[in-house]
């Protein structure tokens, strides 16, 4: 079965989410300082396009919708097994690896605004181990965000198919 030449995949609010939390993430790890209030909202803020991503994945559209890329282990078993015998094994939105990674990337920065609210409460303010997690947390963001993007590069290849240009213009083009 041939697959279609062009595919619409991410809606609007999906793409907007994704570069609007990238730039949240890279502006609070390499230009804002930390402690400072710029730092702080755009923790806020992230943490906010996480929620409002994850309530677009309940009512959003077909392919940002949880149900259409869950990852379960069968899900995550059948895509693995294809890329261990070298078979395309296409999905229109994520497929169960990059599902994974979305549901981490998100959870961190749940967690990191979450520490980082800590440290600015009576009870928790100057304790070094919320610092320390906080930072430990904002290194594995770092960490999974760039096997995130390294992937989708990899896959992209793989699958001919380009997954960065996607994310912007919202259309995954088969070569």
């Amino acid at each position: 079965m041939q697959r279609p030449t062009a595919v619409y995949v991410w809606d609007p609010f999906v793409r907007i989410f994704h570069w609007s939390l990238v730039t949240c993430v890279l502006l609070n790890q390499f230009v804002l300082e930390e402690g400072e209030t710029a730092h702080e909202w755009t923790g806020y803020v992230a943490a906010a396009l996480v929620v409002a991503r994850l309530l677009w994945g309940l009512v959003g559209t077909r392919h940002a919708r949880f149900a259409d890329w869950w990852p379960t282990p069968t899900r995550v078993r059948r895509h693995v097994h294809a890329l261990l015998r070298g078979q395309p094994d296409d999905h229109p939105g994520h497929n169960p690896l990059g599902a994974i990674a979305m549901l981490v990337l998100m959870g961190l920065v749940l967690a990191l605004a979450f520490t980082g609210w800590l440290q600015g409460t009576d009870a928790f303010f100057g304790e070094e181990w919320v610092e320390e997690l906080h930072e430990g947390l904002a290194n594995t963001l770092l960490v999974v965000a760039g096997l995130h993007a390294a992937a989708a590069l990899v896959m992209g290849r793989l699958q001919r198919v380009g997954l960065i240009r996607a994310m912007i213009t919202g259309v995954k083009v088969y070569r």
